[in-house]
């Protein structure tokens, strides 16, 4: 089955081109015909000259971006965008959600959903929708939100996925968590699910783990291309009998967001290294799986500066674990792994039950994928999706920042005038405590 993303705004449109070069790069590796079969039907169609075209749609309110993605493709050699596949306007939201998501995205809809309208009906099998948006911005947060909200309406029984970029805690934009908050209180009622990349996290892995001394947008958007990528690739299942999995986004979702008050995702991968160092490292799987648990329940993205001393409470000490200890219980877990004696790993302390909230039992909260196929020039990696607390304290914060502004109005008016109101701020911020309070009852 095949997956359509939806790029939107600057961030998504610089996004995207590094995910598909992850994935058209990994899918053509070697000799494994089964596992590129897999991999190129599920995001990228074949023209009549064998062209691969990314199965994807470009939506900006500015040109540059996008123009840049479009020229940029062709020149791997592998993989281009569709020619008709991008929609740009000359303006853009002004970092605005109000101004993208009731000005540009009603104004634009029938061209927007025509474009991903085409890109659907070039699949034979739909899987569903990844929307790649950053929420800081105008485009990306509202026209973003409204495109969302548009393949809610067009395809009411397809999966949807969002993927977020969070901004950094410093501040890219003075009302960056406005939109934020706005975003996410829409998305929570239109995804099935919203798997989350923090900017600050990222970064510390440019620095500490791939030695990056100057950091760029693309150096940060390559590496959560990479574990996009570990994550959406062929895998098998475990009722796959021997067969790569056929639908992403649903069998992903199914193993992760079974309650709809439950969205939030995020992703670790081991190991990251600089490209130049992956020659001369050897890796266990005890060894990988290990530290990828140990970053599971202390809340670690790295596997620098793990907190040893974080352990899975006792069932007497449950209540008290949300306040008194850094423990980060989980609703659901899904284990990825990929390469070499992949079914030798044993991974059984994933399914402590001690990780997981009491009122489900570690059989269905746990899922395990593997494919004997190395990804992106790892002999072995492991990567953990994860619906847990782990977003808790990020998002309890970004609301804490949004509420202290609009408890003085600051830059209210600026959002009024495009048409949403103090109480749509409030019902935002309802939503999102309701959220914060389901997650901080995890136990």
């Amino acid at each position: 089955m095949s997956l359509v993303t939806v790029q939107l705004g600057q961030c998504g449109n610089q996004l995207g081109p590094e995910l598909f070069d992850i994935i058209c790069s990994d899918a053509l590796e070697g000799q494994r015909k089964v596992y590129s079969t897999a991999s190129c039907e599920r995001f990228f169609r074949q023209t009549a000259r064998g062209d691969l075209v990314a199965r994807a749609a470009l939506v900006d309110m500015e040109p540059k971006v996008i123009n840049q993605s479009i020229s940029r493709a062709p020149k791997s050699g592998k993989w281009r965008y569709g020619e008709t596949s991008h929609f740009s306007q000359k303006q853009g939201s002004g970092n605005n959600w109000a101004n993208g998501y009731c000005v540009h995205g009603p104004r634009h809809r029938d061209a927007v959903e025509e474009l991903v309208r085409r890109e659907a009906e070039h699949c034979d099998r739909l899987a569903g929708f990844m929307a790649i948006m950053s929420v800081a911005g105008g485009t990306g947060s509202g026209v973003g939100t409204y495109v969302t909200q548009c393949l809610r309406d067009m395809y009411p029984k397809a999966f949807i996925l969002n993927h977020l970029t969070w901004p950094y805690g410093t501040g890219e934009v003075i009302v960056q968590n406005y939109n934020s908050v706005l975003s996410l209180a829409h998305l929570y009622q239109l995804s099935d699910a919203i798997l989350v990349h923090e900017n600050d996290t990222v970064h510390r892995i440019c620095s500490q783990l791939l030695n990056i001394k100057q950091i760029s947008f693309s150096d940060v958007n390559r590496v959560i291309a990479h574990q996009l990528g570990s994550v959406l690739q062929p895998a098998l299942t475990a009722d796959s009998h021997g067969a790569f999995s056929r639908n992403p986004l649903g069998e992903l979702l199914s193993a992760l967001a079974c309650h709809p008050e439950y969205k939030l995702l995020s992703v670790c991968t081991i190991p990251q290294m600089p490209s130049a160092s992956i020659a001369y490292s050897t890796f266990s799987w005890p060894g990988l799986l290990k530290h990828l648990r140990q970053m599971l329940i202390s809340n670690t993205k790295m596997e620098e500066g793990i907190n040893w001393q974080v352990r899975p409470p006792a069932a007497s000490e449950r209540s008290r674990s949300l306040t008194a200890s850094s423990f980060n219980t989980s609703l659901a877990n899904l284990l990825i792994l990929r390469g070499k004696d992949v079914y030798s790993a044993e991974t059984g302390s994933f399914e402590d039950p001690a990780l997981y909230a009491s009122w489900l039992s570690s059989t269905e909260a746990f899922s395990l994928w593997k494919s004997p196929v190395p990804f992106n020039k790892y002999e072995k990696s492991a990567t953990l999706v994860s619906n847990s607390q782990a977003l808790l304290r990020p998002l309890d914060n970004m609301v804490g920042k949004a509420w202290n502004m609009f408890a003085s109005r600051a830059y209210v008016h600026q959002y009024i005038k495009f048409g949403i109101s103090e109480e749509d701020f409030l019902d935002s911020f309802t939503s999102l405590e309701q959220v914060i309070s389901s997650y901080s009852q995890l136990c």
